[in-house]
C-alpha cells in the first residue's frame, strides 16, 4: 500500500514538473540576437531588447545575467503586463580588441526555463574603427 501511495505522489509530482511553462510560451522577444557590426575600442554600446507578455497574467523578469562582465545588463524594475512589453538594456564596453559574441539570460520568476538572447560585434582600434568608418563613406 505504502509503494502505491508513494508511486501515485511521484507520478503527480512528475506532472507538475512537466506543466510549467517554457519562457518561449509566456514571453516573445523582438530579436534572439543583436549584432553591433564593427564598434570603437572604448566606446562602450548598448540595445534594448524589448521582452512582449504574450500571457493573460502579469509577469516579472526576476534577473538577468551576462554571460561576463564586460556586458552589463539591467532588467525591468516593473512587473510586464499581458500584452506590453517590458525592455532589457545591454551595454557592451568594448574594452578588447577583438569579435565577441556574449549571452544575456533571462529569468522569469515562477519558470524553471530561463530564455538566453546574444549580442555580438567586432571591437576595432581606434585607427582600425576610423579607416573602416572612412572606406565605407566612400562607397557611398
Amino acid at each position: 500500500m505504502k509503494k502505491t501511495i508513494l508511486l501515485a505522489a511521484a507520478f503527480l509530482f512528475t506532472l507538475g514538473v512537466f506543466a510549467q511553462p517554457k519562457a518561449d510560451e509566456v514571453i516573445k522577444v523582438n530579436t534572439e540576437t543583436h549584432d553591433f557590426g564593427k564598434v570603437k575600442q572604448g566606446v562602450p554600446v548598448n540595445y534594448v531588447f524589448e521582452v512582449k507578455n504574450i500571457t493573460d497574467k502579469p509577469i516579472v523578469v526576476e534577473s538577468v545575467m551576462a554571460s561576463c562582465g564586460c556586458t552589463t545588463p539591467e532588467k525591468p524594475t516593473e512587473p510586464i503586463m499581458p500584452g506590453e512589453t517590458g525592455k532589457i538594456k545591454v551595454e557592451y564596453n568594448a574594452a578588447a580588441v577583438a569579435p565577441f559574441s556574449k549571452d544575456v539570460t533571462i529569468k522569469l520568476a515562477g519558470i524553471d526555463a530561463t530564455k538566453v538572447v546574444h549580442i555580438k560585434g567586432e571591437v576595432l582600434t581606434t585607427e582600425a574603427y576610423d579607416s573602416y568608418i572612412k572606406k565605407e563613406k566612400g562607397n557611398r
